[in-house]
């Protein structure tokens, strides 16, 4: 077994994974900076771990790959142990982002066989399936806690809830939702994938026929880059499934895009063909989890791999000494322009802690 892979020692990674989850488990807002306030004078907690949304939703997905990976028994805890906790609290309010922690309880409960999950993944994405606004042509609308959001489609919906509702159908053995997540993704790429580029757009609206601002940003197609060899890799589609050889076009499409604008740091900036704008490392991390993974199940040329390696290399250097992911852009709605991009605040977060857990997880295999 190696203990070195270009240039990078492998109880290095494992350290920074481990304080990446240190971390990520401590995040607190104190000072209420990233309350989500509702219509309804509630708050949701958006940064701190013991939140409920998207943000806590990528972090679980995160710590679980490496549990998965690894067997590692206090990444298991860390995710029984909020499972438990927000269901003594009570369930949130049901949209796209609160979704997105279920796709590790599916994992979950396929590695415990716990029954006490079940009736949570029942009764969601039945919601799901049944509830959920949808826009035309039958896209999951992306609806959060405030927002309606009516018409609209967003690639972060792939990763949020796409992906969940793909693994719950097979766990449940209800085709419907598998065939459904097959829709949203071909749906997704009709509306949203830039034709010239190969990068993706945030949003399409239905209203206005429009794709806001069309900006190329990071995070959001970073989505995407994680979402299709994770969604080709959970159906099983053969080789030569037409279906499989759309999703791997748009992949391979996205992935040349990507390489071609890397930054020598191993980033990209949060505007993908911006580069005035800022260095972000979550979407960059995401992005070398795919491009890795991709290369490892033989879905992209091997070449890709140098810029995945790359990007461990600059995730790695943006670690802080107590486990910090640094250069980490909070949570961002669809804008219209580029400058609104440009201007969102770095912070830590639950889902930067757990992009950089993911792609660094990805890269133990190249130690095997």
């Amino acid at each position: 077994m190696p203990n070195q892979v270009e240039g990078i020692k492998r109880q290095d990674v494992f350290g920074a994974i481990d304080r990446l989850m240190d971390h990520m488990i401590h995040i607190k807002d104190e000072n209420g900076k990233f309350l989500l306030k509702l219509d309804n004078k509630g708050a949701v907690d958006t940064k701190s771990w013991d939140g409920w949304d998207w943000t806590q939703g990528i972090g679980l997905f995160g710590i679980y790959k490496y549990y998965n990976m690894t067997g590692n028994q206090k990444a298991f805890a860390i995710i029984k142990k909020w499972f438990s906790n927000r269901f003594r609290e009570g369930t949130v309010s049901k949209n796209v982002n609160t979704v997105c922690a279920f796709l590790t309880l599916a994992y979950l409960y396929e590695d415990t066989k716990d029954r006490t999950y079940l009736p949570y993944l029942d009764r969601w994405f039945e919601w799901v399936e049944h509830e959920m606004p949808r826009t035309e042509e039958n896209g999951i609308q992306h609806i959060t806690y405030d927002l309606q959001n009516e018409q609209q489609l967003w690639d972060d919906t792939l990763m949020m809830t796409v992906l969940p509702l793909a693994k719950t159908g097979f766990l449940l053995n209800r085709p419907n939702y598998v065939e459904d997540a097959v829709k949203q993704f071909l749906l997704h790429i009709k509306y949203l994938s830039d034709k010239k580029t190969g990068l993706w757009f945030h949003g399409w609206s239905f209203i206005g026929r429009h794709n806001f601002g069309e900006v190329l940003w990071a995070r959001g197609n970073c989505w995407v880059t994680i979402a299709i060899p994770e969604f080709i890799e959970m159906t099983g589609m053969k080789p030569g499934n037409p279906v499989r050889e759309f999703l791997l076009d748009a992949l391979r499409r996205q992935v040349e895009a990507l390489a071609n604008i890397q930054d020598g740091s191993g980033l990209w900036h949060t505007v993908l063909n911006d580069p005035e704008s800022y260095l972000e490392s979550s979407s960059s991390a995401g992005f070398a989890y795919g491009i890795l993974k991709a290369v490892r199940k033989r879905y992209i040329d091997e070449k890709y791999a140098q810029n995945g390696i790359q990007t461990i290399k600059g995730i790695l250097n943006n670690i802080s000494a107590d486990g910090e992911l640094k250069q980490v852009s909070s949570g961002t709605p669809v804008f219209w322009t580029a400058e609104e991009y440009k201007k969102v605040p770095l912070t830590a977060m639950p889902y930067g802690q757990a992009l950089a857990i993911l792609c660094l997880s990805e890269f133990l295999n190249y130690y095997i």
